[in-house]
């Protein structure tokens, strides 16, 4: 599994993604053992970090699900969820502290 969080998060990393934060969210009664949240520069870059994304990890993972907004896209691998936004919509919509919070339930 940890082999799998780097890989994700190098390659977003690599394609300029900004503020890559990574949730362990194991025995916490959430759906996914594991949610990636990172910025991008605006729409663009978002649609083309989702990219380097596919690129980097098919065929190995599962892209279950894509759900495209342009401001955020949400990436859902099965145990894995990636959240791409802008800069906007992380602060408007600010999942960090959800999932901090979840994360540091016992």
């Amino acid at each position: 599994m940890q082999t799998r969080i780097e890989k994700i998060t190098e390659t977003l990393d690599k394609n300029k993604a900004e503020t890559i934060e990574v949730f362990d969210l194991r025995d916490k009664n959430y759906f996914v053992n594991y949610a990636i949240i990172a910025s991008s520069f605006g729409q663009k870059h978002t649609t083309a970090l989702l990219d380097h994304l596919k690129k980097a990890l098919k065929p190995d993972e599962s892209f279950n699900n894509v759900d495209e907004s342009g401001d955020w896209i949400v990436v859902d691998l099965g145990d894995i969820l990636i959240h791409i936004m802008t800069p906007e919509y992380r602060v408007k919509y600010d999942m960090e502290t959800f999932l901090s919070e979840l994360e540091s339930n016992n």
